[in-house]
């Protein structure tokens, strides 16, 4: 389905009426770099509040630790020059933080000086929402003096998710989430005979070797994945359509039909198991007493959820490896929007800019806070660095592998459905693979799921 006709959706869920941006910046940036007192200097003459819209402590963790001049206050509250930065942090469960966003996006430009949403942060599931043409509450970049040569350095995948059906980029990010299969090394050595990456791809480099690895790791006692969700997001990002066609119907893409064909099978084989993503059972697999050969998923994962502070964690032990597997996918990101009605243009650009194109700022990101960042250079950087390695994969240096993955993600076929869609799909066929369920009958609750959740579709 083309962006251009999503709005129908989108308007239905904000109420749009959103005049022109309250200012913008009038010189154009080519270094992504700005001189601090310019910025103090500028910001000085423009809001003296800039509100930020976050669901988590992530974005201020990041700006507290890497932009110069921000100064904390308490926990909600910094300083940048004369500027009082607020955050307003909206926690995402039950859609809060989306319902936060519909309810003040809309009147931003008409607000009150101190009131103005300045920033907002957007994901990739939801960002066709918020950053559509028609219903313009995210600032074109270009509105703001950013260039495409400011971004040249940027993934285009992380392009594609924060840009509207005219062409215009309505965000930017500082994350490259591109992702591989994160294996067990000790039982790679005891079922494969090696725990060396390149090798071990050969086991896992399509979905055919993949699934007769599982039956090999089951001859062992050990199961291929912790669960099929592990897989599910390996296989939508490689989808050759939408979810939604030009006329308006839901359709199941041959590549996630063939998710349910191949986690059907590996179920009924007792190769893996129907548990909930972020569950205690799907976590199990992160410890070393655990029959669980693999996890898929990007840096943060690695470095974040896989416990790696834990005594008895394979993390902890450095007992994962890295490789690609059997389809290049992303996990996650965090997207940058400038607010239509911002009184604060040139503040906002110079956020934008520094946190996600300066080349210092993103390898402290890499370094302090082990993001995978968007920037070629930078990744190239520490790819080629023999002394970084990272000690939860036993020392090896993952960002030429990540790096080559964010070259090979295909964005083209996102929609503003597809949180929805794919949320409702993995529900429904858990009937099946619990054998609760026919696939008709599955596909059926799918199906309703998604005329409830979405009733413009057909």
């Amino acid at each position: 389905m083309k962006r251009k006709v999503l709005a129908t959706v989108l308007a239905a869920a904000m109420v749009v009426g959103l005049g022109a941006c309250g200012g913008s910046s009038s010189s154009t940036a080519t270094t992504g770099t700005t001189d601090a007192s310019t910025t103090t200097e500028a910001a000085g003459g423009e809001g003296k509040v800039l509100n930020i819209e976050v669901w988590n402590e992530e974005f201020k963790s990041r700006i507290t630790d890497h932009y110069e001049g921000y100064e904390a206050v308490d926990a909600t509250t910094g300083k940048i020059g004369d500027v009082t930065v607020n955050w307003h942090i909206t926690p995402s469960d039950d859609n809060a933080y989306q319902n936060n966003l519909d309810s003040k996006l809309p009147g931003n430009v008409d607000a009150s000086a101190d009131d103005k949403i300045d920033i907002f942060l957007v994901e990739a599931d939801y960002a066709l929402k918020y950053v559509d043409a028609e219903v313009n509450v995210a600032m074109p970049l270009s509105e703001l003096g950013i260039t495409d040569a400011d971004l040249s350095k940027q993934y285009q995948y992380t392009k594609d998710v924060v840009t509207d059906a005219n062409g215009e980029l309505r965000g930017a990010s500082w994350q490259a989430c591109s992702a591989g299969l994160i294996y067990n090394r000790k039982i790679a050595e005891e079922v494969l005979g090696t725990q060396d990456p390149e090798k071990v791809q050969e086991f896992v480099k399509d979905w055919d070797a993949f699934n007769e690895t599982a039956a090999k790791l089951k001859e062992k006692g050990y199961n291929i994945t912790s669960t099929v969700n592990d897989t599910y997001r390996v296989y939508s990002n490689n989808v050759s359509a939408p979810w939604v066609t030009e006329d308006g119907k839901v359709a199941v893409d041959a590549n996630i039909d063939k998710w349910v064909t191949d986690s059907k099978a590996l179920v009924d084989a007792g190769e893996t198991t129907t548990a909930e993503l972020w569950s205690d059972d799907w976590s199990k697999g992160f410890f070393e007493d655990s029959p669980v050969f693999c996890y898929f998923g990007p840096a943060w994962l690695i470095n974040f959820s896989m416990h790696a502070d834990e005594d008895g964690s394979v993390a902890k032990a450095g007992g994962w490896g890295l490789t690609t597997g059997p389809q290049g996918f992303y996990w996650g990101g965090t997207w940058i929007c400038a607010a239509q009605g911002t009184d604060n243009p040139t503040l906002v650009k110079d956020i934008i800019l520094k946190m996600t194109t300066d080349n210092d700022v993103m390898e402290e990101i890499a370094v302090k806070d082990s993001d995978c960042v968007n920037n070629k250079e930078v990744l190239d950087k520490l790819a080629n660095d023999a002394e970084f390695g990272n000690a939860i994969l036993g020392g090896q240096n993952p960002y030429a592998m990540l790096a080559a993955g964010a070259e090979l993600v295909d964005m083209s076929n996102i929609s503003v459905y597809d949180q929805g869609c794919n949320e409702e799909f993995q529900g429904a066929m858990k009937n099946y693979f619990d054998g609760n369920a026919t696939y008709e009958e599955a596909l059926a609750q799918f199906n309703s799921a998604v005329k409830e959740k979405y009733p413009v579709l057909g």
